[in-house]
């Protein structure tokens, strides 16, 4: 038998000393997508006070993420959480992620919302982990780091399931980085460039400007006009290989970040090239992890 729900009580402290990724307002905003009004069928069978619980667990090894946020979404509607596994941490087969005590009303608005979001950040998470240890030990093991390019309106969760997958971000936002596109310089004429770089560096002392380049001429011009990191897009690994050389051989201490289609498949082979950084949307777009739930009454 289920016992007592008391709302807000949980066994260990979610996002101790950090925001969280997802504030009331748009936890609040994903359980009423769900359910906009009222749970027809649960109030239909006139169970809804009835004490229950339910259990979320790992139906394969996976890296967690989400868990801590599905925990908040059950306690909004009054529930008792334990059993919390932290994000970041690796699970296997059958291990217990969280553990819910409420009301049935509560436990069946919750659930799919709480499942979902669990099973996606944790395949994002995953994948970004597989991608990590593809490169572990290889070349200069390069930063991994993720991009802008998530399915709009997701970025908090997907940026938060690739930190705990161990990826770093590559850019938030435009708001914080300086990222010279092609798209940008078409803008410009070859004499306002690199004077315009120039000003960029000056302007803002604490960014390091990066600058995408979609070939190995460009990635020398890029170099020479004070590119602080040289984002080569598309490139391949003998490409890469063959751009880090020729920077070697010039002496300008540019580094290299290979971008555009890196995924866990051939991170190796740009890290064995020299790439100094990874950039990768590939962890966005994995597969969702496999989180089994069992209700008990």
């Amino acid at each position: 038998m289920a016992s007592e729900a008391k709302p807000g009580a949980r066994s260990v402290p979610i996002d101790s000393g950090t925001l969280p990724a997802l504030d009331d307002v748009e936890l609040e905003r994903l359980l009423r997508e769900d359910v906009p009004y009222h749970d027809l069928t649960t109030e239909g069978l006139g169970i809804g006070l009835a004490l229950g619980e339910v259990a979320f667990s790992a139906r394969s090894t996976m890296v967690v993420c989400g868990v801590e946020e599905a925990a908040r979404l059950f306690e909004r509607r009054g529930c008792r959480c334990n059993g919390i596994v932290a994000r970041g941490q690796s699970v296997t087969a059958g291990q217990l992620l969280l553990r819910v005590v409420g009301r049935a009303a509560a436990l069946h608005q919750v659930w799919k919302t709480a499942q979902t979001l669990v099973e996606t950040t944790s395949g994002i998470a995953t994948a970004t982990a597989a991608l990590i240890a593809a490169v572990r030990g290889v070349g200069k093991q390069p930063a991994v780091v993720t991009t802008r390019k998530n399915f709009p309106g997701t970025r908090a969760l997907a940026s938060l399931a690739a930190r705990a997958g161990g990826a770093t971000a590559h850019r938030l936002g435009l708001s914080e980085t300086l990222l010279v596109f092609p798209e940008h310089r078409i803008f410009l004429t070859s004499g306002q460039l690199g004077e315009r770089l120039q000003a960029l560096k000056r302007e803002h002392p604490e960014k390091k400007l990066v600058v995408e380049v979609l070939n190995g001429t460009e990635a020398m011009l890029m170099a020479r006009a004070g590119a602080d990191v040289l984002q080569l897009e598309k490139f391949s690994p003998a490409d890469v290989a063959l751009t880090v050389k020729q920077l070697q051989q010039t002496g300008l201490a540019v580094l290299v970040a290979a971008a555009g289609g890196v995924n866990a498949q051939n991170a190796a082979d740009y890290a064995r090239a020299g790439a100094d950084i990874l950039v990768t949307s590939a962890p966005y777009w994995a597969a969702p992890c496999d989180v089994k739930v069992l209700f008990g009454a």
